[in-house]
């Protein structure tokens, strides 16, 4: 407690300090910006941003239709679009190019003579429309790929004007199958499905054989899942000149691969070889069938297999290709 002073007198106020003044550096002092007219800007935050240059292009591309193919209708003047249907797919306007794929998908499917002899031109500008970075380019071009492949993949691979113009469509799905984005690999999928099923399995097999040796191991195993389709629609005559051994040669080879995918398209792919031999040896030996000797005929079917493994594969191949053939046989078995 304080003591007061004697002089019973009130103590004295001491003078306050003088407050400090904020400093302000030259760059923290803000001075608002004129106008031309020489008036100062508004606050214009509640008025709605304009639109820059990603967000038109996300815009376009969600303006971009998927139009299926039973959807696309025939062309009122077809000729017409004929003549400027290259140069439209090589336009630098995405949007532009989106719409000539579309062009060339109702082409194909409603009037595919007309397009046919430009049908080279047409696929190289196509494989160049796959490249785009715009995926709504990039799917447009592959759903084009599927109607080529579904009007023309009986003649696409005797026709050497668009046999260079095939091999780089056929890379460049393999490329699209195996890439990270799903709708587009889904697309290209879908794509390698219809090639499979229109196109002559004999030669399109001589081309996906090279890229089941790819150094990517996903387009190793769409190559294989491609192979396995065309060995399940071919006959004997066609493996036979294919050759059999190596089929069963490619198919073990699929067989210790990476992926399960690949693995799995081998054995669908030893299934299909062995049902055709078996099938041909039953005609081979339907004479003994009639002379009532089935359990020989049977015998000589597997000997007959047994000996194209030996000759055609090692000995760990051949027992891998062996223990498919009798898990084959018999969950068949069980079915029955």
């Amino acid at each position: 407690m304080a003591l007061r002073a004697l002089d019973n007198t009130m103590p004295t106020t001491t003078p306050e300090r003088p407050k400090k003044v904020a400093k302000l550096s030259a760059a923290a002092v803000v001075v608002p910006a004129a106008s031309p007219e020489g008036k100062k800007k508004k606050n214009d935050e509640n008025s709605a941003p304009k639109p820059t240059a990603t967000t038109a292009a996300a815009a376009g591309e969600q303006a971009v239709e998927y139009v299926r193919s039973e959807d696309l209708q025939p062309m009122t003047h077809p000729k017409a679009k004929v003549a400027g249907l290259v140069a439209d797919l090589d336009s630098k306007d995405w949007i532009r190019a989106c719409e000539a794929l579309n062009d060339a998908r109702r082409l194909a499917i409603h009037h595919s003579s007309l397009l046919n002899p430009i049908l080279g031109k047409v696929m190289l500008a196509m494989v160049k429309t796959m490249k785009s970075p715009r995926s709504a380019v990039c799917k447009t071009a592959i759903m084009a790929c599927t109607d080529v492949f579904e009007s023309f993949g009986n003649i696409l691979s005797s026709s050497s004007t668009s046999d260079d113009a095939f091999d780089k469509l056929l890379l460049q799905l393999l490329l699209k199958a195996s890439q990270d984005k799903r709708f587009v690999a889904e697309e290209a999928e879908k794509a390698m499905r219809a090639m499979a099923a229109s196109m002559p399995p004999l030669p399109l097999l001589k081309k996906l054989k090279p890229y089941t040796r790819h150094a990517n191991l996903r387009v190793r195993a769409k190559a294989a899942v491609a192979m396995s389709h065309c060995a399940s629609r071919m006959e004997i005559g066609a493996m036979r000149e294919f050759g059999m051994s190596a089929m069963l040669q490619a198919a073990a080879e699929m067989l210790s691969d990476r992926l399960p995918e690949a693995r799995e398209a081998a054995r669908a792919m030893v299934c299909s070889i062995h049902a055709a031999f078996c099938n041909e040896a039953a005609a081979a030996a339907k004479g003994k069938e009639e002379e009532g000797d089935l359990a020989g005929a049977g015998a000589d079917v597997a000997a007959s297999w047994e000996s194209l493994c030996s000759i055609s594969l090692p000995p760990i191949s051949a027992q891998s290709v062996a223990k498919i053939v009798v898990s084959q046989s018999q969950s068949q078995s069980q079915s029955q």
